[in-house]
């Protein structure tokens, strides 16, 4: 049955429009240009992604993630690699990205394949995080049934007691992956529902752009 308090809510799309002769010929250009527009509207945690992965028999699962880094190579994040989006990516080394912008109107879904990073790329960006954030990682065993809260908060003690006098390193299962983009689709929305939908997917090494029913 349906709830009409909630069938009833809606928001008609009137702030921009995107066109095919405007939009850059590389999606990472398009995307950096929308990402500036992003950080001039000042929206919290613009970088908070949903990534959607899958087991090796189909089943998906999703959660937000925040992006670190992005350029002509792909999206990177960074993450636990034995939590259950790191074993989903060992068995299918594919994935889903889907940026949300409501204060723009604006999505950009991202669909492409999943490498880890160097591990000095890891190392890089392990260093530059809060020691908290460092000791958080070490502590966690990330997707795994714990007993209760208390169980975290003595492996912290612990950590922090072990490093007083030296910084945690990274450990080995925690790093970085790129999403390596193999169709990219950029979603302005539109009055009465008529969105625009432009797809860019690569074909050969070239960028084929196309218009999407909304």
């Amino acid at each position: 049955m349906i709830n009409q308090k909630i069938a009833d809510l809606r928001q008609d799309y009137r702030r921009a429009t995107l066109n095919e002769r405007e939009v850059a010929a590389n999606p990472m250009q398009q995307f950096e240009h929308w990402w500036q527009e992003v950080l001039a509207g000042e929206i919290d945690e613009p970088n908070a992604m949903t990534l959607a992965t899958a087991t090796a028999n189909g089943m998906p699962s999703a959660r937000i993630v925040l992006l670190k880094s992005f350029d002509v190579q792909g999206f990177m994040f960074f993450t636990n690699y034995e939590s259950r989006k790191g074993q989903e990516l060992a068995e299918n080394p594919r994935a889903t990205l889907l940026f949300f912008w409501k204060e723009l109107e604006r999505q950009v879904r991202v669909e492409g394949k999943v490498v880890k990073v160097a591990p000095a790329v890891s190392d890089e960006y392990f260093n530059s995080r809060p020691a908290g954030s460092r000791i958080g990682a070490i502590a966690s065993p990330q997707s795994r049934v714990i007993a209760g809260r208390e169980v975290l908060e003595d492996a912290v003690k612990r950590l922090e007691a072990q490093y007083l006098q030296h910084a945690p390193q990274r450990p080995e299962h925690w790093g970085g992956y790129l999403v390596v983009p193999e169709k990219v689709e950029f979603w302005q929305g539109r009055s009465s529902r008529l969105h625009d939908r432009l797809r860019y997917t690569l074909e050969a090494g070239n960028w084929k752009i196309e218009r999407l029913a909304p």
